[in-house]
């Protein structure tokens, strides 16, 4: 699998997902909203680690430097 996440991208991603997961977990804690928001963190965690984003990947986006 090629990598089409770059590190800003990866490091925005990691930022997301850690207001995702707070807000999840204590502002909207048992509704709706809040299980939506810790699911979305958790995909925001894979995808930074695995520095693949299947949605770039549909859109023809690539966010890494040109390896030469």
């Amino acid at each position: 699998m090629l990598s089409n996440v770059g590190n800003l991208d990866r490091i925005i991603r990691f930022l997301l997902a850690a207001i995702f997961l707070y807000s999840g977990l204590s502002l909207y804690s048992g509704t709706a909203l809040g299980i939506g928001l810790d699911v979305a963190s958790v995909l925001l965690i894979i995808s930074g680690l695995m520095g693949f984003c299947g949605i770039y990947r549909l859109l023809g986006i690539n966010t890494c430097k040109p390896q030469n």
